[in-house]
């Protein structure tokens, strides 16, 4: 585990297990080593924070990569935090540019490290769980690895969105892990990776109770709108 990851366990992992003192349940689903990928409900900027927390390995997380870019002294901080906490870069770019986070995901997971995965793509606007992108069954396939389904509930109480950090006494979290999903040996072709993706959001769903809408979320600054029929994604 990075020392720097090592340290915010101790301090702001310990404060948040002590603030919240959130409920866990199924750590026993966490393979003690090997590569691993959980996949989560995502309600909150506060779900990244809690799962540091609770899970007791390293986690690799992704980080826009204009953070490990930044001059002077506040940026130069900000990229030596992002590499020694072992953060994976996302170019925030379209077409081979986006491709970048799984050509740096998939070396971390063959080398026995965790990732992190939201695959509804962004903040549930309304707490309902809506369709997974496939892209967790493509970086899971692709590197061999189980993935984890992760059930979060309460961070939206604790850290609403445009809050800027989570509200002490706020929420009552709950972080349950469902058992690992196999993916060794699995075909890639789209109408595979859609249904991984589905039996991914079902297990998911299981362990949070949201009620699940077969559409994509919607961008944060638009309403929610029907899909078109036919949605072959």
């Amino acid at each position: 585990m990075p020392l720097l990851y090592s340290i915010g366990k101790v301090t702001v992992g310990n404060a948040l297990m002590l603030g919240w003192r959130p409920h866990v349940e199924g750590l026993e689903n966490i393979p003690a080593t090997g590569g691993a990928i959980f996949a989560g409900n995502h309600l909150s900027v506060a779900d990244e924070l809690f799962l540091g927390a609770v899970v007791p390995r390293h986690i690799a997380f992704w980080a826009k990569a204009e953070y490990f870019r930044g001059g002077g002294v506040g940026g130069t901080l900000t990229k030596f935090l992002m590499n020694g906490l072992g953060a994976i870069r996302v170019e925030r770019g379209g077409g081979r540019a986006a491709l970048t986070a799984f050509d740096g995901a998939i070396p971390v997971l063959k080398a026995g490290d965790m990732v992190a995965v939201y695959p509804e793509g962004t903040r549930s606007p309304d707490g309902r769980l809506y369709r997974g992108r496939t892209g967790v069954a493509r970086l899971a396939v692709a590197a061999g690895v189980p993935i984890i389904p992760v059930g979060m509930q309460g961070t939206d109480k604790a850290q609403p969105i445009g809050q800027p950090y989570p509200k002490p006494g706020k929420g009552k979290i709950v972080v349950k892990f469902g058992k690992p999903i196999e993916t060794a040996g699995r075909p890639d072709d789209r109408t595979s990776l859609r249904a991984l993706t589905d039996e991914v959001m079902a297990e998911i769903q299981k362990l949070t109770g949201q009620e699940y809408v077969p559409r994509y979320a919607p961008p944060r600054e638009a309403p929610p709108r029907e899909a078109p029929p036919g949605d072959p994604a």
